[in-house]
């Protein structure tokens, strides 16, 4: 078992697949220093730079080395500090829809994960966590990072977490893998049962009204898509926890007739007040594919309401300039990210295990 070199290191970590920096501000919340993001989007850096003192580093995680790693974010006056690695790789290939795909092996990301097994065994770190959709602990390529970490001589935990137990307002679930060259290291336990769940309501329901397609006057990200007159209909239509099934015949689409349309109840379906959110997805803005129509509004979630379900703070700046603010930039941005809150779980759990030694 591998010793810290001193007590007083300080754990300093880089971020891989870092996005607009959902994992990076969990981890400086719980009191890690983050030193870099790398992404493959320049379009995250601002974001990532302006709310995190952390450098974005524009790099195709492919090219990285973690030698390189090493010599620019842990050496120098750093040497002594405890080495943190942490990532969530592009988790599309392993989503429950990539399952219904064929040939899904050959999206190009299906591969990060063994990049990130490279750059773990090139640059040695000492504390390495993942983040992804569940089902990739199904894949071959799961098993086979787990082994190549394990052969590093890494304690390797991973569970299935529920977001709502750990008071993100949001039915997300996520593998979480946390790995140490010190011994046994598991996420903290749970802090919420279903009783005290975050709930919508507490997440979003002191927002100003705004109606689809309008911008809140104090607030440029509370904005959604405008909504045909049909789909406009259709969530009249609706009511919380209900389904298309609620409608009237005229307004129901030609694939709710079919039995493979029938199964997807919750698309155009309303979020209640009194629960957490469905899974907030790229698309979170758009009626049509998901649960994403708001309790009362007639109107899809805006952008600051699915910032705000994700556990960004409310003065996480996501744009330099509103002319180059895009529903779909955003949608982007917002969706893929780690929680914020699930990031300093993991924080956390990786001090504890720090503390313990």
């Amino acid at each position: 078992m591998k010793k810290p070199t001193h007590s007083s290191s300080r754990p300093t970590a880089v971020d891989l697949f870092c996005g607009v920096g959902g994992l990076t501000k969990g981890l400086v919340r719980a009191g890690i220093t983050v030193k870099a993001g790398i992404d493959v989007d320049p379009t995250c850096q601002y974001a990532y730079e302006q709310n995190n003192d952390a450098k974005f580093v524009h790099e195709d995680v492919t090219k990285v080395s973690g030698h390189d790693l090493v010599l620019k974010y842990w050496s120098g006056t750093d040497s002594g500090n405890l080495k943190i690695l942490v990532g969530c790789a592009p988790c599309q290939p392993f989503s429950t829809h990539a399952n219904k795909l064929k040939n899904k092996t050959e999206d190009k990301k299906w591969n990060l994960l063994s990049e990130f097994a490279r750059i773990i065994a090139e640059a040695d770190p000492d504390i390495v966590s993942m983040e992804n959709v569940p089902n990739l602990a199904n894949q071959t390529i799961f098993a086979e990072f787990v082994e190549s970490l394990r052969l590093n001589k890494y304690y390797v935990t991973f569970s299935k977490v529920y977001c709502p137990d750990y008071g993100i307002p949001q039915k997300r679930r996520r593998l979480v893998l946390l790995a140490s060259k010190f011994g046994k290291i598991e996420l903290i336990p749970k802090t919420h049962k279903p009783e005290n769940y975050e709930t919508v309501k507490k997440a979003i329901g002191n927002l100003p009204k705004v109606a689809a397609g309008e911008v809140c006057p104090t607030d440029p990200l509370h904005w959604t898509t405008n909504l045909t007159d049909l789909n406009l209909k259709r969530i009249r239509a609706s009511k919380p926890k209900g389904t298309w099934e609620d409608w009237d015949e005229s307004l129901r689409l030609a694939c709710h007739n079919r039995a493979s349309g029938a199964s997807y109840k919750a698309v155009y379906g309303r979020m209640a007040w009194d629960e957490p959110s469905p899974t907030i997805t790229t698309q979170f803005y758009n009626y049509g594919t998901g649960r994403f129509g708001h309790p009362e509004q007639d109107r899809p979630l805006t952008v600051r309401e699915a910032s705000l379900l994700q556990t960004f703070p409310s003065d996480y700046d996501f744009y330099q300039d509103i002319s180059e603010v895009t529903l779909n930039r955003l949608g982007v941005h917002i969706g893929n990210a780690v929680p914020v809150k699930l990031g300093e779980v993991i924080g956390e759990s990786i001090l504890k295990h720090i503390q313990q030694l």
